[in-house]
């Protein structure tokens, strides 16, 4: 798996599927901006509010037009057809705990001042991925914030200096230290 991060913002993304799986993974979609069109013969009520356009009928083919990325919350024998079609449109595809229909997974996500961790088993564990991300996300510092400032700082330093990219590292590893250095002399 080539692992990677999407941006959606203002882009069509299509999800198939009107259920509760499905309602868990348009959140995720709006709050990442996305354009989404939800297609399911039956939507749950908690769609209506959503923002999102709602198609209340059977998955057809042309519903991938223009679609960026698609996610198939449906039955299997849906998400084989949604897969199919996106295949000649070169549409990647999350068929949710269906890694059978799927050519794209999104793993189990951490996100906290603007550090998104993403842990993936490839579709085979989903439970498992969910207790990884459980556990990165209590092991990370508290003061995340602090470390992401202070990497945009040194950023902006080693580019105006022209730091070398092996330098940045553990430059910034110093950096971070010092912040602790400072509160124990506290």
């Amino acid at each position: 798996m080539y692992p990677a991060f999407l941006r959606l913002t203002g882009r069509k993304v299509v999800l198939v599927g009107g259920g509760r799986v499905a309602a868990t993974k348009l959140q995720g979609l709006l709050q990442e901006g996305a354009r989404v069109t939800v297609v399911a013969p039956e939507i749950r009520s908690e769609f209506e509010a959503s923002g999102a356009l709602i198609e209340r009928r059977a998955f057809v083919e042309s519903d991938l037009d223009g679609a960026w990325y698609v996610v198939a919350a449906a039955p299997p024998h849906v998400n084989r057809q949604v897969v199919e079609a996106a295949e000649s449109r070169h549409v990647f595809v999350n068929a949710v705990d269906d890694p059978a229909n799927a050519t794209a997974f999104a793993g189990g996500v951490v996100r906290r001042s603007g550090v998104t961790l993403a842990i993936s088993t490839d579709g085979r564990a989903p439970a498992l991925a969910g207790l990884l991300r459980e556990a990165l996300d209590a092991w990370l510092p508290a003061d995340l914030e602090t470390w992401m400032s202070t990497a945009d700082e040194m950023r902006s330093m080693w580019k105006r200096d022209g730091v070398p990219m092996e330098r940045r590292r553990p430059g910034l590893l110093d950096a971070l230290n010092r912040l602790y250095d400072h509160q124990e002399t506290a």
